[in-house]
């Protein structure tokens, strides 16, 4: 027992779990409309391209959060006008963008004289050195895609399935795309002190990845991906703590690995269902 309640004797690994718990969550919420859309390159480009908005608040000594924000919510909704007006496919709009906006945060990284270790805390997340002004605002951010999807979970349920369909029933689906894009943006920017830019993208897809291989009830199919959102980093966050490791780097490995214990035992792709269509 002791080697659960000794870590909590200290208030970073407190805030730590806090913001960690509150980050799967959010991903795990956000991330089954992206799995479901098929928009995970989305995640990672996007997630890259709040680096240059990182080093802009760093630049202009503002907050990194407001950077991050503006930032990534740009960049989404340019991806979105790029692909409706440019006639383009969207993982093309992706990657020019993606790769356009990383470059000028790497750019602007080079141009800074020194090392900059709070910068890379950025890239690889750096959870347990999270403050508390930091931890409201992420709670801030965290609770505002939250609540936005609360509201409007029906209509992102619609127009993810059958756009069209939804579009025939008046719903502003194109209005709602470009709303998505933005809490996708948002649900990184709450995710980057935990996991850092790099790692950001598994903790969206990885949650509702793993909960599609048991499940294809929209219900249960958000209630496990909340389960592994939450289990995963409390997990990944107490072995980090006691192996003297990367936390962002660990969360993640304990989220593959539940997604490979789902691969091999679940229902729909494992050992399960092998046997059962073996003849008898």
């Amino acid at each position: 027992m002791n080697a659960i309640f000794d870590p909590l004797r200290y208030e970073f690994f407190i805030r730590a779990l806090i913001a960690s718990s509150l980050v799967g969550v959010v991903c795990a919420v956000v991330g089954v409309y992206i799995v479901l859309r098929g928009l995970a390159f989305m995640g990672d480009a996007i997630s890259h391209s709040a680096f240059p908005g990182v080093v802009f608040a760093y630049l202009l000594k503002g907050p990194f959060y407001l950077g991050a924000t503006i930032a990534a919510v740009l960049t989404s909704l340019a991806i979105g006008w790029v692909t409706r007006r440019g006639n383009l496919r969207g993982d093309t709009a992706i990657g020019v963008l993606f790769a356009g906006m990383f470059a000028l945060g790497v750019f602007l990284f080079s141009r800074i004289p020194n090392y900059v270790g709070d910068l890379f805390g950025f890239l690889f997340g750096e959870v347990l050195g999270i403050s508390t002004g930091d931890l409201i605002a992420l709670t801030a951010l965290g609770l505002i895609v939250l609540a936005i999807v609360y509201v409007l979970w029906k209509e992102l349920l619609y127009s993810t399935f059958d756009p069209l369909g939804a579009a025939a029933s008046g719903l502003p689906v194109e209005q709602l795309d470009y709303l998505f894009l933005a809490l996708i943006a948002l649900t990184i920017v709450v995710s980057l002190q935990a996991v850092g830019i790099i790692m950001v993208v598994a903790m969206l897809v990885t949650p509702a990845a793993t909960a599609q291989l048991l499940t294809l009830r929209f219900t249960r199919l958000m209630a496990l991906a909340i389960a592994v959102g939450l289990v995963a980093p409390i997990v990944g966050l107490y072995l980090s703590f006691w192996l003297d490791a990367a936390s962002g780097a660990t969360i993640v490995l304990v989220e593959t690995a539940i997604f490979l214990v789902a691969l091999l035992v679940g229902p729909r792709s494992g050992l399960f269902r092998a046997k059962a269509g073996r003849p008898g």
